[in-house]
């Protein structure tokens, strides 16, 4: 769609080579990617073929496993705040203009601490430096990342990545575009069926990554909330091509061609891109 760049990320256990999608991206029709990033990952080379295939490389997404330290005063916040400095650094090297960053993870959830602002102060103010942008994502835990966007939110390095899928389980349908669309700068598009239990209790399972239309999400509504914050920026998939915790919502997806898959992939973006008037 000719109003909005379509990206997809690489981890959707597509079981290719690098090589082999991005080729794929490009043949399908995406115009960029975003991939995850862990220590020792060779940045350079996925930097190399957005280059040779004429890819948008459109943000790395760092480890998010200790998040939860990153609110405690311990040695794996240390060692979390070394790696998303690490990953900074790869974006700026790279030309990769967006980290994304978790503010917190895991079920079992307490109250934001002067200690983690400071931590992650830490890392904000080497993305100031290094002129990366950080985008926070949401996921459970919403208090985490308010307490973030309302110490940080006036850091020009400081904004806002939009789950879709994440909103519906870990955020109990909250309107999460509501709270901080003036900081949004790129979006995690997917679907579920929101959250299984009857006590309302949310569930990692929940988090299925349907390709959008294939979940109970309102994509007509969705555009039309996208299109309220006035945003303009790249309409980014999050997919998941095989099932996750035992759930077999995804097991059609499993038996497509990776091709087919991912050419479907494209073709529900393009929807979505169809439905926004701006």
């Amino acid at each position: 769609m000719w109003k909005h760049k379509i990206c997809i990320g690489t981890g959707g256990w597509y079981g290719l080579t690098k090589p082999e999608l991005f080729e794929l991206f490009k043949e399908i029709g995406f115009d960029g990617f975003f991939t995850g990033w862990r220590p020792g990952y060779n940045i350079k080379e996925c930097r190399e073929l957005a280059d040779r295939y004429g890819l948008f490389f459109h943000s790395l997404h760092a480890p998010f496993g200790y998040t939860a330290e990153m609110w405690q005063r311990c040695d794996e916040a240390g060692e979390a705040v070394g790696e998303y400095i690490a990953c900074l650094r790869d974006c700026a090297e790279n030309g990769v203009p967006i980290m994304i960053l978790h503010a917190y993870y895991g079920l079992e959830q307490g109250e934001p601490t002067e200690v983690g602002l400071e931590n992650y102060g830490k890392v904000i103010a080497e993305a100031e430096r290094l002129g990366v942008k950080i985008a926070f994502e949401n996921t459970e835990g919403e208090q985490y990342l308010a307490a973030l966007m309302e110490y940080f939110g006036d850091s020009e390095a400081v904004g806002f990545c939009w789950d879709s899928g994440h909103e519906m389980c870990f955020n109990h349908g909250v309107d999460m575009l509501a709270l901080y669309g003036k900081k949004l700068i790129c979006t995690h598009l997917h679907d579920n069926l929101g959250i299984k239990s009857y006590d309302g209790e949310i569930s990692y399972a929940d988090d299925l990554h349907l390709l959008p239309f294939d979940g109970v999400a309102d994509w007509k509504e969705i555009a039309a909330r996208l299109d309220r914050e006035s945003y303009t920026g790249e309409l980014t998939l999050e997919e998941r091509k095989v099932c996750k915790n035992r759930r077999l919502e995804n097991r059609v997806y499993e038996k497509m061609d990776v091709v087919d898959y991912l050419t479907e992939a494209y073709k529900r973006a393009c929807r979505i891109a169809a439905l926004r008037k701006i």
